[in-house]
């Protein structure tokens, strides 16, 4: 496939280190429905299917000893085939390279059989089969495949997915400013902390429109009279605070420079 985006291998590995759940079987069935139908000849295809069917069985149920040794002698099977074809072909018509890629998969190296896998399959396929694998509670796979996409490191975009998912019930304005700082690569946890600070407040729309210009404008001369309204108000602290930029002061500010 050309001008098809690669990655490392430690890059699609990545994501095996950001949850404690991910999904192994998902991933290698995932990887055996992209991979499989490229492999040409009908007795391999069938023999890598069985491969991958029998370690998926066993990712399921990894505690069952039965189902742990059908998979290494399944592994060790297709191993075995792919290297007589290899030392038989000698240059002929069989080619294993879609096959080596299960091979691999099989043998639990998921970032290297994604690393060979993307110039067959693409990227867009795979960031979705390892984020979907994922598993995690509350998170916005959407938002975090559109990182990805953005050229964010799968720990930077699976951090502000899982961050993005948690306040999903935010008014819409919020989500707005929050997912532009996401795309920006500027989300981090005391930033959504501070953000939650507005969302909390229950601002009216006339103050959330404030707390936006505020967030979003960069105007110094709208933040300078918040600022001046919440001294005025005995919020000397606070208006302090909204000058330097911080944003857990926005929502204070908000509320009392609209009364």
């Amino acid at each position: 496939m050309v001008g098809v985006e690669v990655h490392l291998a430690s890059w699609w590995a990545q994501f095996l280190e950001h949850s404690d759940r991910f999904d192994r079987a998902y991933l290698v069935e995932g990887l055996g429905d992209l991979v499989t139908p490229h492999i040409s000849a009908p007795l391999l295809r069938r023999e890598v299917q069985l491969a991958t069917d029998t370690v998926v069985g066993y990712l399921e149920r990894p505690a069952n000893e039965e189902r742990a040794e059908r998979a290494r002698d399944a592994v060790e099977r297709l191993g075995e085939t792919l290297q007589r074809i290899e030392e038989r072909s000698a240059g002929a018509a069989i080619a294993i390279d879609q096959a080596a890629i299960m091979l691999t998969a099989l043998r639990g190296d998921y970032g290297e059989a994604a690393a060979k896998a993307e110039r067959l399959v693409g990227s867009v396929k795979l960031r979705r089969l390892f984020v979907t694998a994922l598993r995690l509670e509350r998170f916005d796979i959407p938002m975090t495949l559109r990182l990805l996409e953005g050229g964010q490191s799968p720990g930077e975009a699976v951090r502000s997915g899982h961050l993005l998912g948690r306040y999903s019930w935010w008014p819409s304005w919020l989500l707005r400013i929050v997912t532009e700082r996401a795309l920006a690569g500027k989300l981090d946890e005391e930033t959504v902390e501070a953000l939650d600070t507005c969302a909390y407040a229950e601002l009216s729309p006339i103050q959330a429109n404030l707390a936006r210009k505020l967030l979003t404008s960069g105007d110094q001369r709208l933040i300078n009279t918040a600022a001046e309204r919440l001294a005025s108000l005995g919020e000397a602290d606070a208006a302090a605070r909204l000058r330097e930029g911080d944003i857990a002061a926005v929502a204070l500010a908000a509320r009392l420079t609209s009364l």
